[in-house]
């Protein structure tokens, strides 16, 4: 039984096909398929067709049945049926919605070091699985920062997704603690994930974790947009120079035209207290508020990447990314009203405290 559990959660079928050879076994099967996989279709198949097996069939919940000799227009019926039925009561397995991807404005904002360091946190959650996953196939960071070597890659899961199983998956991943890393891989110029691809990725993973952190390159890439979809919240990382909030800008508008600007929350990365343009005027240029800022600890991030580890959490920077982290979890409890007029200003250290689109 342990094998059917750990093939639904794998495959997640919309139809079990089921030989009821042996009668006992099989209605204890569909008893084990319903109580795990609620509204997944049973077509129950056997060499006879019993009378009693189709009462007792009835009874389990299995409503079609087919036996020799099969005549093609009374199982097309009856696929059309199960099909009518999956449409209107999809197969109940259990996924989380918790999808977050990280999108940098520009190559060097520190997008990265913010979602990795953010994943390791969440990771510390109780009774929380964090997956982070590196889709940057160009300058992938996360395996060089936490020091994660193996044959396995982003590029090796995507290959693999339509035939991904939980034999196969413990391989494609290093594991830490309760985070579960799949780093970009080496440099492959010319490799394509394709939508498909990503789309099968993300619902196993869907399946496995609570939540799923997405470190993107920053490229818009087909297979990012495929990701921005398929989150929850994008996290778009700039920092206070021109031309970073120049790009983010740009890359918050594209947003906009796919409908997922509602999606989209604001971090300023290596914020200080004087800078050039101030805080006020940042979000005047994106239109929304700063969620969160962090400040320039260049040598505490050094110090994190030469050990292979995390920001020292104890360390303002370290501080902050428990702030968001507990911000995600839905640790920090979020204001239900509103208030009207300008924007407060976001002091270095703290997060803004919104409603939610």
């Amino acid at each position: 039984m342990v094998d059917l559990v750990r093939f639904l959660r794998a495959s997640a079928p919309d139809v079990v096909f089921l030989s009821m050879e042996s009668r006992e076994q099989a209605m204890e099967l569909a008893v084990r398929i319903e109580a795990n996989a609620a509204g997944t279709q049973i077509v129950a198949v056997n060499r006879i067709c019993d009378p009693s097996a189709l009462l007792e069939n009835m009874h389990a919940g299995i409503r079609e049945f087919f036996a020799p000799p099969f005549d093609t227009r009374q199982m097309l019926d009856a696929l059309l049926r199960v099909e009518e039925r999956v449409h209107r009561k999809p197969p109940n397995i259990g996924a989380t919605d918790c999808v977050y991807s990280f999108l940098p404005s520009k190559a060097g904002v520190g997008c990265s070091t913010i979602a990795l360091n953010v994943s390791v946190l969440l990771s510390e959650q109780p009774e929380t699985n964090v997956l982070l996953a590196d889709f940057d196939l160009n300058c992938g960071m996360i395996g060089f920062m936490l020091q994660v070597e193996g044959p396995y890659s982003v590029i090796t899961a995507a290959e693999n997704s339509l035939d991904m199983d939980e034999s196969l998956w413990p391989k494609m991943v290093c594991s830490r603690g309760n985070m579960d890393v799949l780093p970009s891989g080496k440099i492959t110029p010319g490799f394509r994930i394709e939508p498909a691809q990503i789309r099968e990725l993300i619902a196993f993973a869907r399946r496995h974790y609570k939540t799923i952190c997405m470190d993107l390159s920053g490229m818009m890439e087909k297979y990012s947009i495929e990701i921005l979809h398929e989150s929850k919240r994008v996290f778009l990382v700039c920092t206070p120079e021109i031309p970073s909030l120049h790009l983010a800008r740009e890359k918050l508008n594209f947003l906009k035209s796919m409908n997922l600007d509602s999606r989209v929350t604001i971090l300023l990365n290596r914020a200080q207290k004087r800078h050039v343009l101030s805080l006020k005027e940042i979000e005047k240029i994106f239109g929304l508020p700063v969620h969160c800022t962090f400040p320039n600890d260049y040598m505490g991030v050094h110090q994190a990447m030469t050990a292979g580890k995390h920001v020292d959490p104890a360390s303002e920077l370290g501080r902050q990314f428990r702030t968001l982290a507990d911000s995600i979890s839905g640790a920090l409890e979020q204001p239900h009203e509103r208030k009207t007029g300008l924007l407060r200003l976001l002091l270095p250290g703290k997060v803004r405290q919104t409603s939610p689109a």
